[in-house]
């Protein structure tokens, strides 16, 4: 603070001979108030400190040896600990999955404390630590793992384990991140594998930076120019002080001036001036306020009290209430800076619904979507070219609008579905009528597709008894909703296996069928597309591919572009309609190729180095072409309420595409913030 750091010169400077006052009278102050920040700020500290010792006391379940557990503190966990897990639990380091409650080794992680998701992630065990489930299996467990070093990315690891004489790969679906927490899971076994400020969550860390508040800021202003104030004064009544003492005290003979000292020596009036413009700096420092700053302090402190003690920031739910860790930042709370928002999260609800697809050149799915059903509306009305209420359109509960003869769209009440994440509408898939289309074959393995490349994990609802799925993503779930409705229910996974109820492919009813998940290559931002190789129960060995339109026609082999031309306008069609697309497409694989690629992807895998993605990325390539395009799938993403009617009613005045959406954009935020509303 400027203000202390006058205070402390004027309080050096008040120890010499220039001083008018006692020295006292100038230390005190400053010690004063230096030391009611201090106090407060020792006090937020030692609070910050004990909730630090708080997280460093917790206790975890780790093993001793000779398959014996025992609790031990987060801060004496060493590299190499075995430990054990419990359901609603924090991560106590950055761990290597072994084994979990359930079978097949998979929990579930929220990692909220990470990136602020509050979707649950997915994460899967090596099968080879599958037998590792009680805590006498670990009495003869040993293994060693070598990984990169400690760095800040949370989305990547790069390592691999040696256990029984054989090398496994490692990434980061069998990592878990310290700070996050274990959920709908009994337990899970980890080791070790960074600790403390080691840990991916720390190296993200950075020293807290001296934050201080625009008032601090403004104060420190207005120090300056009062400051600015007193030196013009000073050093006005030190010049006329010199002039005085040259042209005046030698005719003020009662003062003795033959027995000047050097601060009124009329011999050397420059040097007295000097001495003077100290003393009036001094003498006229009470216009720099000090009792600005302990008022602000004690307001400050109070403020902080009030907030911990605001019903209403008390959270019912874990019954905590608001927490003010620092007093030095209140006057910011509220203050809006900066508001970054996109049209996905601004606009849509995220909830994605199977509504139409195009399977070997052929569409199916008769519902429209919302953009459809707003197009007709306005284009039935002709409220853009007649004098009609906005409102009256939005209100109007027609169940259908004719836009030429032959074609019409459902746009009532009477839209809503009731399977969530499933509005598909077309009789010739449904009910097992698929079997009578021309192209069975290819609907087969469209179906087949859904319900087998993803990474999803079934679970049984316990009050309904029906399968839900525990999805990446809103698209993944509603591709197995889809595949559920079309006879395709996808109700367990295994570390090798998917198990699929197939109710129309066998005279016999429902059939169970076991497909066995060779390699997976998963999706990411970059690749665009996710591929599994799974061999059926005839023993063959066949490659799903699922990605961007662009990406998988780019990999189509010649034999497989029969149904590119078609599929390509469905696909026009289908993002003219705001829906989201994937292209499917499948190859056969003859076992020499895949024994082949396999050595050769393994080796990649279990490499360790800065290149191993390249490599990952340069071998799945070799895999990955060739494909036969089987059709494409088209999901909406539900919009907000009130989303369409601003966008059409928007539409009506500005003609320009990307002005309406920035006018949308800014409408909708806007709306927001003065309703006070929460902006995702």
């Amino acid at each position: 603070r400027v203000a202390n750091l006058y205070f402390l010169l004027t309080a050096i400077l008040s120890l010499t001979p220039v001083c008018p006052f006692s020295p006292v009278s100038m230390i005190a102050p400053l010690a004063f108030v230096v030391g009611l920040s201090m106090i407060k700020e020792a006090l937020e500290d030692w609070r910050r400190f004990m909730q630090d010792m708080k997280v460093n006391n917790r206790k975890v379940s780790v093993h001793k040896g000779d398959g014996e557990f025992e609790f031990r503190h987060w801060e004496d966990l060493c590299v190499g600990d075995v430990v054990k897990v419990e359901k609603d639990q924090f991560f106590p380091a950055d761990l290597l999955l072994l084994s979990s409650s359930y079978e097949d080794g998979i929990c579930y992680v929220e990692t909220m404390n990470l990136d602020g998701e509050t979707n649950l992630k997915l994460k899967r065990s090596l099968e080879v630590t599958l037998p590792l489930e009680e805590d006498e299996t670990f009495k003869d467990f040993r293994g060693v793992i070598r990984c990169e070093d400690p760095n800040a990315s949370l989305y990547t690891f790069i390592g691999n384990l040696d256990y029984e004489r054989q090398v496994y790969a490692l990434d980061p679906s069998q990592i878990l991140l310290r700070d996050s927490k274990l959920r709908n899971t009994a337990f899970i076994y980890g080791v070790v594998i960074f600790t403390g400020h080691d840990s991916k969550v720390m190296q993200n860390s950075t020293e807290s930076p001296s934050k201080r508040s625009r008032i601090e800021k403004k104060m420190d202003l207005i120090i300056y120019i009062l400051f600015t104030v007193l030196v013009l004064i000073s050093l006005i009544s030190s010049i006329g002080f010199a002039v005085r003492i040259k042209l005046d005290l030698p005719r003020w003979w009662y003062l003795q001036p033959q027995n000047s000292n050097k601060l009124d020596d009329p011999t050397r009036p420059a040097l007295s001036g000097i001495f003077h413009l100290i003393t009036a700096l001094i003498l006229y420092g009470y216009l720099i306020p000090i009792s600005l700053y302990v008022s602000i302090e004690v307001v400050k402190v109070a403020q902080a009290h009030f907030i911990n003690q605001d019903i209403h920031m008390f959270d019912e739910e874990t019954g905590n209430t608001a927490q003010a860790r620092t007093s030095n930042l209140n006057e910011e709370l509220g203050q809006v800076h900066t508001i970054l928002s996109d049209k996905t999260g601004t606009l849509t609800c995220n909830q994605m619904d199977f509504l139409k697809c195009s399977i070997a050149g052929v569409s199916y799915g008769v519902r429209a979507s919302e953009v459809e059903r707003a197009a007709a509306k306005q284009m039935a009305s002709g409220a853009a070219d007649q004098d009609i209420p906005v409102q009256d359109v939005w209100e109007s509960n027609e169940d259908e609008i004719q836009l030429v003869e032959g074609v019409t769209f459902s746009v009532g009440k009477t839209q809503k579905s009731s399977i969530k994440g499933f509005s598909f509408e077309d009789d010739r898939l449904m009910q097992g009528h698929w079997t009578n289309e021309p192209n069975s074959n290819m609907l087969l393995m469209f179906f087949r597709i859904l319900a087998i490349c993803h990474t999803a994990i079934p679970e049984v609802n316990e009050a309904t008894g029906a399968l839900t799925y525990e999805a990446e993503s809103p698209d993944e779930g509603a591709f197995l909703v889809a595949a559920r409705e079309f006879g395709f229910e996808f109700f367990k996974r295994t570390q090798a296996s998917v198990f699929i109820k197939e109710k129309y492919t066998s005279s016999n009813g429902t059939t169970e069928r076991e497909f066995k998940i060779l390699n997976l290559l998963e999706f990411n931002s970059k690749r665009k597309r996710m591929t599994v190789i799974m061999r059926d129960e005839d023993n063959r060995i066949v490659l799903l591919c699922k990605g961007a339109d662009t990406i998988i026609f780019d990999r189509l082999a010649k034999n497989g572009r029969l149904y590119e031309p078609d599929t390509t306008k469905h696909l026009n069609e289908y993002g003219e309609a705001g829906l989201r697309t994937l292209a499917l497409s499948y190859r056969m694989l003859e076992e020499s190729e895949y024994e082949s690629w396999n050595a050769e992807f393994l080796k990649a895998k279990t490499s360790i180095g800065p290149d191993r993605e390249l490599q990952l990325e340069r071998v799945a390539d070799l895999i990955e072409k060739e494909l036969i395009l089987v059709g494409a799938t088209a999901v909406e993403d539900k919009l907000q309420t009130g989303v369409i009617m601003i966008c059409w009613f928007l539409s009506c005045y500005v003609a320009d595409p990307a002005i309406t959406l920035v006018a949308v954009l800014t409408c909708y935020v806007s709306s927001h913030i003065v309703s006070g509303s929460s902006v995702h």
